[in-house]
């Protein structure tokens, strides 16, 4: 790619990102009220995401060797128990990366 062509590149993702992150301000005006779909869609995609990303994220983990799946799996449990006590997902997920850390140093 020549220079020019990197930069034009570089252009347009930055207004395509910018635009995403903008235009819901434009459609959706401070003085008009939330139509519900968009309402429900708050409510329901962050966990269907997260829920989403646990699958990917544990799709190829060997559940019979030992070596990976003690660690993975008393993370599992701390998140699990973590965010039943707390209801915190940012620090169950903390929480999470830190035992896990931990663990596959053990």
């Amino acid at each position: 790619m020549t220079l020019s062509q990197q930069l034009i590149t570089i252009l347009i993702i930055t207004i395509v990102t910018l635009l995403t992150r903008y235009l819901p301000f434009f459609i959706f005006k401070t003085d008009k009220e939330i139509p519900p779909l968009i309402q429900y869609f708050g409510q329901i995609l962050p966990p269907a995401i997260f829920g989403l990303l646990v699958v990917y994220a544990l799709r190829d983990i060997e559940w019979t060797s030992s070596a990976h799946s003690i660690p993975t799996f008393s993370a599992i449990i701390v998140i699990l128990l973590l965010h039943l006590w707390k209801r915190n997902m940012l620090m169950s997920i903390a929480a999470g990366t830190i035992c896990y850390m931990i663990f596959i140093r053990l």
